[in-house]
């Protein structure tokens, strides 16, 4: 099947966006990184903070530990899983594209706004 239609195509980068930020890196799914991942916070010379992960276990654990750690890997698993929703259940993959495409687009959005009135 082709994607001809630009707005499907639109709405799934969207959404694969969104689901793959949220996975990767938005506290409320903090629960699922955790047994991959230790987070360590430390106060560099200039005052600030910055957050660094070790990746723990080895194996599979240490695999998973890496793929939640990496935006790319996990956009590339979440596209697949977006596609095949949209493909093979599509009453349960439009309404949750949907969703997460209009957040992904209202993040970009906020973060644009955000970058625009701190200059």
């Amino acid at each position: 099947m082709y994607m001809s239609d630009w707005c499907v195509f639109m709405l799934m980068a969207f959404a694969s966006f969104r689901l793959a930020r949220l996975i990767v890196y938005d506290k409320i799914t903090a629960f699922l990184r955790k047994p991959f991942h230790e987070e360590v916070e430390e106060t560099e010379p200039d005052g600030s903070k910055a957050t660094y992960i070790i990746l723990k276990g080895k194996g599979l654990r240490r695999w998973i530990g890496e793929l939640l750690s990496c935006y790319w890997c996990t956009g590339i698993w979440c596209a697949v899983l977006i596609y095949v929703l949209w493909l093979f259940f599509p009453q349960v993959g439009e309404p949750l594209i949907t969703v997460l495409a209009i957040a992904g687009l209202a993040g970009l959005i906020e973060s644009v706004l955000a970058r625009i009135m701190d200059e």
